[in-house]
């Protein structure tokens, strides 16, 4: 529900801030006041489009803020989360939107920036409007569906419709994908067998490339290597090598070991040099007797590094590239081999696919006519009470030319308020207050289903009389039992009834027009002196008292 709203610089009004409670909310004022305020600040938290020419004369900017509260949030959490805005805390719902006369306007909710888009996607979850130039969204064809398979009880339904319908459509894509996938050339089929046998020669690992490479980078310099090591071999073992010196080193530190004994540990050190040493030797020498390649190892060495040069060359420097492109030439080839074969059988999964899916779109339609039928015939009852004596109310189900994701039809209301004339599609209405009463009677019986939790009504008593106010403030009423209402009216038949009551009020005594908006369904004596206006003569006794008695009666 609509807790708070918070105006400021649209159109005439200023600044004004509004609590709003559960129920029936009437809004009244003389014709001109500005009540028109009220609903416009609703329709641009709602995603409504708007230019500056709103803006009040001499102010930099327009700004509107809400807060509205969920006792479920769950739903529209997972509509925040898909438009990558942060969720509701608490249940409440904060909606800003500022119109600045020289700066882009700028959008938030829940205190994160957001679109126009977003914030009219969100609209279709808390708010709904009916009256002339406001979005209606129960004359969007798929919620005329929804509010008759919610009517019908047709969730489960549905759900399971759409778990085969799904199921089919992939089968239908998979072929669709097979079908146009690239039919290939004996040659072209014989280059890929080459480029897998090439890559399949290869060991397609980090270790063994990189072992690859090694040996690859040791037999390029493997005269110079060799050299080295046994230069490095010489100068430890040779004639003149350090072992040579070192031997000599040790016999003097055995004579100084015998001469004292505390130098043991150091004659010690030097034999473990001369056994490292010698180890470092035998390493040396083995090092450049291991690169003398044999041709036939050598030969081995530079075609598998040709090769793999070549597939970096091709499909990029990583080993999993290279083995991503193998996998998709292998896939390419599997593919040729049976297409047909693999064809055929997704025409069979299609088939059996579809009749599935087909099966339980009858259902679904089968209970949808019984359901049209109920629904017609409880709206057209509420109708006629609303004025309507000879108007007629269909509910009609359109037959799709083929299965779409809400089954094989689709839904459309149809209303014609006078004998003899066709029903047309609602948004085919001329009257904007014949559209308006038609909404709060379908309303009305679908009050129970219906989840939007705020329902705005203006023009809804737009040419009826006080016996017809009367009924229209009892409808109102009764939604207002699972629904917020918030009703711009002239009748005080509909007011009365009301729980709560704003009034809009205009004052042009001085330089500049201004227009206020008081809440006043505290204040019993305020609301009857409007009650009274509204009758006619706030000073008439008469008009007086039968402002009480419409009080007193609701």
């Amino acid at each position: 529900m609509l807790q708070s709203l918070r105006i400021r610089n649209l159109a005439l009004l200023e600044e004004v801030e509004l609590d709003f409670e559960t129920g029936f909310t009437a809004v009244t004022g003389e014709t001109g006041a500005g009540k028109s305020i009220l609903l416009g600040a609703l329709s641009l938290l709602a995603g409504a489009r708007a230019d500056k020419t709103i803006i009040r004369q001499g102010a930099s900017a327009t700004e509107v803020e809400a807060a509205l509260f969920f006792t479920d949030s769950r739903k529209l959490d997972a509509q925040l989360l898909a438009l990558d805005l942060p969720p509701c805390d608490d249940g409440v719902l904060i909606l800003k939107r500022s119109l600045p006369r020289d700066k882009p306007p700028k959008i938030s909710v829940n205190g994160s920036m957001a679109t126009l888009t977003a914030l009219q996607e969100l609209g279709e979850y808390w708010i709904d409007f009916h009256g002339p130039g406001e979005p209606r969204r129960l004359l969007k064809e798929g919620c005329q569906r929804e509010l008759l398979d919610l009517f019908a009880k047709n969730e489960a339904a549905l759900e399971k419709y759409q778990l085969h319908y799904r199921a089919w459509r992939e089968v239908v894509d998979e072929r669709v994908r097979l079908a146009g996938a690239e039919k290939l050339s004996a040659d072209q089929i014989e280059f890929l067998k080459l480029q897998l046998a090439k890559i399949d020669g290869l060991e397609l690992t980090e270790e063994a490339i990189t072992t690859l490479e090694r040996d690859y980078q040791r037999q390029q310099s493997a005269q110079d290597i060799m050299q080295l090591a046994a230069g490095l071999s010489n100068g430890l073992s040779g004639e003149e090598g350090l072992l040579g010196r070192l031997a000599a080193l040790l016999r003097e530190g055995r004579q100084l070991e015998s001469l004292d004994a505390a130098s043991k540990p150091l004659v010690d050190r030097l034999l473990s040099a001369s056994v490292e040493l010698g180890d470092l030797d035998a390493e040396f020498s083995s090092l450049a007797q291991s690169l003398n390649f044999d041709p036939e190892q050598a030969e081995v060495i530079q075609a598998r590094m040709n090769s793999w040069l070549d597939l970096k060359r091709k499909h990029g420097s990583k080993v999993e590239l290279v083995v991503a492109a193998r996998d998709d030439m292998r896939r390419r080839l599997e593919l040729q081999s049976d297409v047909e074969g693999s064809l055929a059988k997704l025409e069979n999964q299609i088939a059996e696919a579809l009749k599935t899916a087909r099966k339980l779109a009858v259902e679904l339609r089968l209970t949808r006519e019984k359901a049209a039928a109920q629904l017609a015939r409880a709206g057209a009852k509420v109708i006629a009470q609303l004025g309507f004596k000879k108007a007629d109310f269909q509910v009609k189900l359109l037959p799709l030319a083929e299965l779409g994701p809400h089954g094989d039809c689709g839904v459309e209301f149809l209303f014609s308020p006078n004998v003899g004339e066709p029903p047309l599609p609602l948004h085919r209405i001329a009257s904007s207050g014949e559209l308006a009463r038609v909404m709060l009677a379908l309303k009305t019986v679908l009050a129970e289903i219906d989840d939007v939790p705020l329902l705005v009504f203006d023009e809804v008593d737009a040419n009826v009389g006080g016996e017809i106010g009367r009924i229209v403030g009892e409808k109102m009423a009764n939604i207002a039992e699972k629904h917020q209402v918030l009703c711009v009216t002239h009748l005080p038949q509909v007011a009365a009834q009301a729980q709560n009551h704003f009034v809009v009020t205009k004052d042009q005594s001085g330089d500049r027009a201004s227009v206020d908006i008081s809440a006043i369904h505290g204040e019993r004596k305020t609301r009857v002196s409007e009650l009274a206006r509204m009758l006619g003569d706030r000073t008439a006794k008469s008009a007086l008292a039968h402002a009480e008695e419409l009080l007193g009666r609701a």
